[in-house]
């Protein structure tokens, strides 16, 4: 499969992501990984993205653009499911001149709409491994990490990210309402887009794979 994730800081993008991968393989790729992967490295990109993102503005299109040519000319790219790309209009004309170029067209793009009081509640509660390479998600009510904040998985801490707290929530959901939501246009324009407005992975899963599969037949 080849599709995009759309949705505000807290849909559960990362999670769905991980679920549709482990039904094909399909490689996830998210952008905010793999900034906080180049800020912890130091890397002059890492560097000069580090800034936005702890307020909570979104990365200058440069950047992205940067990490994600990067990304597909290291060899990925065949199937994929991208997560927190793209996240404004110019970012989505480069991603799709790049497909265009490498002849992987889009399958879908899906909107994931939760509720504002979840997205809320999901993001002030969760937690991350801060070993990059794991990368596990914690949620201090429902799914609370190994005594002593220790990730269950590793045994790095579990932190909570700069960008999670209130006032870097409030920005982030700002920023998206102002910016990223009017993707969803651009897409709906193009027939790829699906509106899936459920809150249980199982089900949006579901929902994703009979659109692919109606797409294909």
């Amino acid at each position: 499969m080849r599709i995009v994730l759309l949705g505000a800081p807290g849909a559960g993008k990362g999670t769905v992501a991980r679920a549709l991968a482990a039904v094909d393989g399909s490689q996830t790729l998210s952008t905010g990984d793999l900034l906080r992967a180049a800020v912890k490295a130091g890397t002059p990109l890492g560097r000069e993205a580090e800034g936005f993102m702890a307020r909570g503005d979104l990365v200058p299109d440069r950047l992205i653009k940067e990490l994600m040519e990067a990304w597909f000319q290291a060899g990925y790219g065949d199937r994929f499911i991208l997560d927190g790309f793209p996240r404004t209009i110019p970012q989505a004309v480069s991603l799709g001149l790049l497909l265009k170029g490498l002849d992987r067209p889009l399958d879908r793009v899906v909107n994931l709409v939760v509720p504002e009081a979840v997205l809320v509640d999901r993001l002030s509660t969760r937690r991350t491994c801060f070993n990059t390479a794991c990368n596990a998600i914690y949620n201090i009510r429902t799914q609370p990490p190994a005594e002593g904040d220790r990730c269950r998985l590793c045994g790095a801490p579990v932190v909570q990210r700069e960008d999670e707290t209130p006032e870097a929530i409030a920005r982030r959901l700002q920023v998206y309402g102002e910016q990223t939501a009017a993707l969803v246009g651009h897409y709906e324009r193009t027939g790829l887009l699906l509106q899936v407005r459920e809150l249980e992975t199982s089900t949006i899963v579901q929902t994703i794979l009979g659109a692919l599969t109606e797409k294909a037949g």
